[in-house]
């Protein structure tokens, strides 16, 4: 059992890439704004002996509890939601950093009831999803009539559960894997459309049927990840004329790289301002 510090406790779900990225972090910058780590957990614990200190490695996720956390980050795969994500927002608040798990109807509602029962807050990072903040007010005012999103990245970035048959090949290197409801997408591809997700959380009146993903394998881009958001909005006074934008975000990556690199210090901006905000949703 731990004591009382005054820190904001952060437990750490998942050390791959991006939970090593936030541990290391919260190790050298969270002192100084108010985090201090609570718990490291790892599905294989033998990763973390000798690179975390003993005392904050958790062998048995289901003790987290324990650890009497602020925030607890989930940065492992999408399962883990779906296993312990109502357990976590009972007793911390909880940052969602596979949002794919959402798809699931039922979790998604399970999710937001625990966290309206509990006066907790359910975080949904961003990540590589630009714009969410603005598409939310759209969703709110029930403006937003549409919104999709292409993710493109080169062939060996894309980690699917299902292997995909060409919908369709383009010009020269870019290949159409899938084009439909980011709900159907999310089971295929847990890891790499998470920014979808997060967009079927903003886009809330359109939700994971009714936002449109697509992603692009291209031979090409064997130096970024790129993401482009189409946002179409109310028709002007029956002119056949509507509110459009278009963003494109280029993130630098490694080949065959899930992650982008911009989208690491995103996760991070985001954990910063998850300082709770009751018992909702809230894309951070």
């Amino acid at each position: 059992m731990s004591e009382p510090t005054g820190m904001r406790r952060v437990g750490i779900v998942g050390y791959g890439h991006l939970g090593q990225y936030l541990v290391a972090k919260i190790q050298t910058e969270g002192r100084s704004l108010g985090f201090e780590i609570s718990f490291v957990w790892n599905r294989s614990s033998e990763k973390l002996i000798g690179k975390i200190p003993e005392q904050l490695i958790l062998s048995e996720l289901g003790d987290f509890h324990q650890r009497k956390s602020d925030l607890i980050v989930e940065v492992a795969h999408p399962q883990i939601a779906k296993d312990y994500g109502t357990a976590f927002l009972t007793h911390s608040n909880f940052m969602i950093g596979s949002p794919t798990a959402l798809a699931d109807s039922d979790l998604e509602t399970r999710l937001r009831e625990t966290a309206k029962h509990h006066g907790n807050t359910l975080y949904v990072p961003s990540g590589a999803f630009w714009g969410g903040e603005d598409i939310q007010k759209m969703a709110d005012a029930g403006t937003l009539k549409a919104l999709t999103v292409t993710m493109s990245k080169h062939p060996s970035c894309f980690r699917l559960s299902t292997p995909l048959p060409p919908l369709s090949s383009g010009s020269g290197s870019r290949t159409v894997l899938f084009s439909g409801p980011v709900r159907d997408l999310c089971p295929i591809a847990p890891n790499n459309v998470n920014s979808m997700a997060a967009a079927a959380m903003a886009a809330h009146n359109l939700g994971f049927s009714g936002v449109t993903g697509c992603i692009v394998a291209d031979t090409d881009l064997t130096d970024w990840h790129v993401v482009l958001v189409e946002v179409t909005g109310p028709e002007f006074e029956g002119s056949g004329r509507s509110f459009t934008v278009k963003t494109e975000r280029r993130n630098p990556a490694k080949l065959g790289a899930v992650t982008g690199n911009a989208t690491y210090q995103s996760f991070w901006s985001s954990v910063l301002v998850c300082q709770g905000h009751g018992g909702k949703v809230h894309l951070c």
